[in-house]
């Protein structure tokens, strides 16, 4: 397995327990990620009493193998929830995001956050078209930033629109820092407790040792919701899968930079315990789809050495985020029929911001406070015709790993969530389902959601 930057070099860790016993508690979250660990930080200030549940190790999963950006540029998008949402909820979008940087800058310390400028670039006339409309959406909503068409980086760039006074994060120590916040907010935290069974309607959850939870109100932050057939959000997520290397760095840089051209670029830089650090991202495709991966690192190796002129790679990783069919993250009750079990998923590669954006509605809603961004994040929002798109897009695509799957690929495992053959990762040294973006380790343990048993490999 590959670990990232930020994994290798994380605070040592704390020491959260197993949970070992009966407990209950007026809030659960399962899942460790920064979503999860946000949830329950806004929960335990609040008062609420509040446990979080996690299956391996806190921030070990999405959080600990992103890109690090704390921004509220999410490529080219506001000119188009202009267009599906209108002005306003657009508007509600940019000021959940910024409200997320300025949080974020509120308590990060020392290597935890950086201040960055957030940049768009284009390398052709078609991206920088975009640029132009994604610029007149910003002053239609309020975004202070800068069209023009110098950077830092050694390529020839058409132009790049600029958000200044951005953040960049260790999100490995961020989230860490925020953990120890919520536990002495009154937060209990439980690692290596991964959940075999829910009651929802008794309020019960059971541990693969039988041991149990009684709830009030539940929150799911996993990839795909555990219950997620509730209603249907299984249907209205895709997984995409990218590509990380990183490399010392003799060129710091002030921006955080994204390509809107073809192919994609993500390129920063990071300052470690005094070392700089070269961050360059990429290579993005459907999760579980791509036969042979390596060649995605070896691509942006080769960048790193003729590109940017620098080492070849010291570390390399990849991640994977599911996507809704609107761009808007789900944070909010999984249904009507339920109003007390919540879900926070569907990040599109931008779940820093979003994740304490979503956090924060959730938490609003449970302790009855107004959020301006609750519907526009509600899960239930999704109009009848993209949800039928994406449906028919998911479901063709499950059809077609059941019925070719187990034909064309016997040497592959079945997936223990609902049943398509996995790939092999040859680089990263993982079985990939293509169905849903469940992951297994090498040796069939549960790597990521949204299946919660191990592969049989005998």
């Amino acid at each position: 397995m590959n670990h990232s930057l930020w994994l290798k070099t994380a605070y040592p860790r704390d020491s959260y327990p197993a949970l070992n016993k009966d407990i209950s508690c007026d809030v659960c979250i399962i899942g460790g990620g920064l979503s999860g660990i946000a949830n329950a930080y806004f929960l335990a200030k609040e008062g609420v009493d509040v446990v979080l549940l996690e299956k391996d190790e806190i921030l070990a999963g999405a959080t600990g193998n992103s890109t690090g950006k704390l921004t509220l540029q999410h490529g080219v998008v506001y000119a188009d929830l202009i267009k599906k949402f209108g002005r306003d909820n657009a508007k509600f979008y940019f000021e959940a995001n910024r409200a997320a940087v300025l949080f974020g800058k509120s308590f990060a310390i020392g290597d935890e956050l950086w201040d960055a400028n957030s940049v768009l670039y284009s390398q052709s006339k078609n991206g920088t078209d975009l640029l132009h409309s994604e610029k007149r959406a910003y002053e239609e909503i309020g975004i202070a930033a800068e069209l023009g068409k110098d950077s830092e980086l050694p390529l020839k760039t058409e132009a790049t629109l600029t958000i200044k006074d951005e953040a960049q994060i260790h999100p490995m120590r961020f989230g860490q820092h925020l953990a120890q916040l919520s536990v002495k907010a009154g937060a209990r935290i439980f690692e290596n407790t991964n959940i075999r069974l829910m009651d929802l309607k008794k309020k019960h959850l059971y541990t693969n040792s039988n041991i149990e939870i009684q709830f009030n109100k539940l929150i799911l932050c996993t990839h795909y919701p555990l219950e997620a057939l509730r209603g249907l959000q299984f249907l209205k997520l895709t997984v995409g899968r990218s590509y990380l290397v990183s490399t010392a760095a003799n060129m710091p840089l002030q921006g955080q930079y994204i390509s809107v051209d073809t192919p994609k670029r993500s390129v920063r830089t990071a300052f470690i315990d005094g070392n700089a650090h070269f961050l360059l991202s990429g290579e993005e495709h459907r999760a579980g789809v791509d036969k042979g991966t390596q060649i995605h690192y070896r691509t942006l190796d080769s960048e790193l050495k003729f590109v940017y002129q620098l080492d070849p790679l010291q570390e390399k990783w990849s991640a994977q985020d599911p996507s809704t069919p609107d761009l808007i993250p789900y944070a909010g009750p999984i249904s009507k029929s339920m109003p007390y079990v919540y879900i926070n998923t569907g990040f599109r590669k931008w779940g820093l911001s979003n994740s304490l954006v979503c956090a924060r509605i959730i938490s609003d809603q449970i302790i009855g406070k107004e959020n301006k961004a609750s519907s526009l994040y509600a899960p239930d929002r999704t109009g009848f015709g993209s949800f039928l798109i994406q449906a028919l897009k998911n479901s063709g695509l499950v059809l077609k790993e059941f019925s070719g799957g187990h034909i064309k690929r016997k040497d592959s495992p079945i997936c223990t969530h609902m049943g398509c053959r996995t790939r092999w990762n040859e680089a990263d040294e993982t079985w990939d389902c293509p169905c849903h973006g469940s992951r297994f380790r090498k040796d069939g343990s549960v790597l990521e959601g949204p299946a919660t048993k191990p592969l049989d490999l005998g």
